[in-house]
């Protein structure tokens, strides 16, 4: 079976006609990596009509769907194929409220769903960026009253972003996560997950860098009001103008997951016409998410 590339909305929507299709698509995907008995561990199985798997030992029957992001959807894996084809193609803000309209489901339904998909969409951490890379910290949130810079006790939410330049400064590839506060202990997890040893990280001159200095290649220089982290507060700026004007607000506890899909598309932009099957690769080799693990407290 061939993979789908492309962002051409009625090529996709002529190679999906049905569910069965989509199950199709998925059965091939799980085909790729070895087959293990969730019951018995046997090795060996085959495939039904349904595209299902059975073992040859015990019998223990799975679908197409099972233990995947799709496990379980009750709305049916074309229209959950469309969203994932418009999450991970699109240039535009897409709210739950509109995916909802737009695919007829509820709008609780469609967020639960565009939450797992932004689940998958989060870094494999295989990659770690190289050469020349930017780290700042920003906030997200309203204006505070006598809460300035980088206040501790400010309820804004903190976060911590990194972008890897090519040799004309442009961003390569880019990763933010959130962070609890801006000492170096909440800021060194940014360089664990995403920054080889080997890169040539330039940061300002807050203290909290200093001591993964010790660990990684730091320069620390004057910001400049932004000035000399240009491409780095334009990635910041965009993310935080993504979030307010199409969510208004998001909870902390799936803030990362948000961060995941713009950072996602930023960093297939070069590779778009397989970035939807990329993302259904992610989708298939990510475990069941269950509603509990989504919605915040």
């Amino acid at each position: 079976m061939d993979i789908f590339k492309g962002q051409n909305l009625l090529e996709f929507s002529d190679r999906f006609k049905t569910d069965e299709d989509c199950k199709e698509y998925l059965a091939y995907l799980k085909s790729q990596t070895p087959y293990k008995c969730l019951k018995c561990n046997h090795t060996a199985c085959q495939i039904l009509k349904n595209y299902g798997r059975q073992c040859n030992i015990c019998g223990h029957t799975e679908s197409a769907t099972a233990n995947t992001l799709f496990h379980k959807v009750k709305f049916g894996v074309r229209k959950a194929f469309f969203i994932c084809f418009e999450m991970s193609t699109t240039t535009k803000s897409l709210s739950a409220s509109y995916m909802g309209v737009r695919y007829g489901v509820t709008e609780k339904t469609a967020r639960l769903f565009m939450l797992k998909i932004r689940e998958a969409m989060s870094s494999s951490g295989n990659n770690p960026m190289d050469g020349v890379v930017h780290v700042d910290e920003f906030v997200l949130g309203g204006k505070e009253k006598e809460k300035v810079g980088r206040s501790y006790d400010s309820k804004k939410k903190k976060a911590i972003t990194a972008v890897q330049l090519t040799e004309d400064g442009k961003v390569k590839r880019m990763y933010a996560m959130k962070i609890d506060d801006f000492s170096a202990e909440s800021l060194q997890y940014i360089f664990i997950n995403h920054i080889s040893r080997e890169a040539e990280v330039v940061t300002d001159k807050w203290r909290g860098y200093r001591p993964i200095a010790k660990a990684y290649n730091i320069t620390q220089i004057e910001s400049n009001k932004g000035l000399n982290f240009k491409a780095l507060h334009t990635m910041i700026h965009q993310v935080k103008s993504w979030i307010r004007t199409t969510y208004s607000w998001v909870s902390e506890h799936n803030l990362n997951r948000y961060f995941n899909e713009f950072c996602f598309r930023i960093n297939r932009s070069q590779s778009k016409a397989t970035i939807f099957n990329n993302l259904i690769v992610k989708m298939v080799e990510s475990d069941k998410i269950y509603q509990t693990q989504i919605i915040s407290n």
